[in-house]
């Protein structure tokens, strides 16, 4: 039962997640679950479900980033200047602002991994100064509108190629349904090899009806969102991303070499130097991923609005850290998940949503989420606490 234990955090955000949505729902008199909504939701989230992948990674070595917001203008004027003013193409426009955003990342890493420079001053700086250079580009006016090709991406739907149907009145985008039954297929295959190898090699697994239970949870999840896909206009082209970004995160921070040592790495510093681990590399390369990861939110944002604003990300870095801290990543480092934090910016997307929809104002919904914030940060030194003492009546034992 240990590794229910060990995930109990992980397991609380989703019940958290489903009880603030079913909490909605009877509020808002069933509005949130309506496939407009949801698909709504995540068109709405999706440049902080961007950012929070990477504020996580940063988080876990133990350090936070505080220049995302400005990054996400910055890449927006930089799109809005060489498509709008110069004529780039979009595909072209797209790489330069990406690689860009390698090359701010990369300052802000070398300074902080290489030269020591406190991660709170560097950040701090990168976030005036590229605010400013964003207000001097654009000349503090709004710059539009963007070709439709550039606006597919935050507000494109996966075309359906098997031409929709009808069911009951209701018109329903096939492709979708399709789509979403193939990963439920895909995930239960994943888990059910996965339990068999842990089996076979003697690795702790969970429980059978545990297991059956999350099986069934997630493949339900895939289901509903099949269906609130498939009653609207279909897959988000931004939900296609984001599902590609959580897939390739998810393995690197769990399957790989350089994700077991970014965990040592924030977990304990010197401890993995002494192993062997380059730490210095491990905290450049996650800022350079925080850079590109904000140079994307920056053009997913920008497309969503057909115009690049430079007050654009404003307070976007406070919503990505407190989304990464709500999903189960700890302040100390070492500790947080890519899932943990994209749950953690869907219970901040819900519950700013369902408030929404009640009319409650805008003050009100920042004082509800810097609650939920806290209470997670409570949490989490609650916990780490207990294991300590937990720990420290265990070696007085023996």
């Amino acid at each position: 039962m240990s590794i229910i234990r060990g995930n109990l955090r992980q397991y609380g955000l989703i019940f958290a997640l489903i009880a603030i949505a079913v909490l909605f729902h009877f509020l808002t008199d069933g509005v949130i679950f309506m496939p407009a909504n949801v698909t709504n939701l995540i068109l709405q989230n999706s440049f902080i479900l961007i950012l929070a992948i990477g504020m996580t990674l940063v988080i876990v070595t133990g350090r936070i980033d505080l220049s995302v917001g400005s990054l996400v203008a910055f890449a927006g004027g930089i799109s809005g200047v060489l498509i709008v003013n110069m004529g780039f193409p979009v595909w072209l426009t797209i790489i330069i602002v990406l690689a860009v955003g390698a090359l701010t990342g990369a300052w802000h890493g070398f300074w902080i991994a290489y030269r020591n420079v406190p991660f709170f001053v560097v950040t701090l700086a990168g976030m005036l100064i590229f605010r400013g250079i964003v207000m001097i580009m654009l000349d503090g006016r709004m710059l539009g509108p963007f070709p439709t090709s550039y606006q597919m991406m935050a507000a494109g739907f996966v075309p359906d190629i098997f031409g929709g149907m009808t069911i009951m009145g209701t018109q329903f985008n096939v492709m979708a349904m399709v789509v979403c039954l193939v990963i439920a297929l895909i995930f239960v295959g994943v888990e059910l090899k996965n339990r068999r190898n842990s089996i076979r090699y003697g690795i702790e697994t969970l429980p059978l009806p545990f297991f059956i239970a999350k099986i069934s949870f997630v493949v339900i999840a895939i289901g509903l969102f099949g269906y609130w896909f498939g009653a609207s206009n279909g897959i988000p082209n931004v939900a296609v991303l984001l599902g590609v970004l959580i897939v390739v995160y998810s393995y690197f921070t769990n399957r790989t070499i350089m994700g077991r040592h970014l965990y040592a790495t924030g977990h304990n510093p010197e401890a993995a130097k002494l192993s062997g681990i380059k730490t210095k590399q491990v905290v450049f390369w996650v800022y350079v991923s925080m850079g590109v990861l904000a140079s994307l939110a920056g053009l997913v944002f920008t497309a969503r609005l057909n115009t690049a604003m430079p007050r654009a990300g404003v307070g976007f870095e406070l919503e990505a850290i407190a989304a990464a801290f709500i999903g189960g990543a700890s302040p100390y480092g070492g500790v947080g998940k890519v899932t943990g934090a994209i749950i953690g910016a869907m219970i901040v997307g819900v519950l700013t949503n369902g408030m929404s929809i009640l009319g409650v104002s805008v003050s009100m919904q920042q004082v509800i989420t810097g609650l939920a914030l806290l209470a997670a940060v409570i949490f989490d030194v609650y916990t780490k606490s207990r294991k300590a003492s937990a720990e420290k009546a265990a070696v007085q034992e023996v």
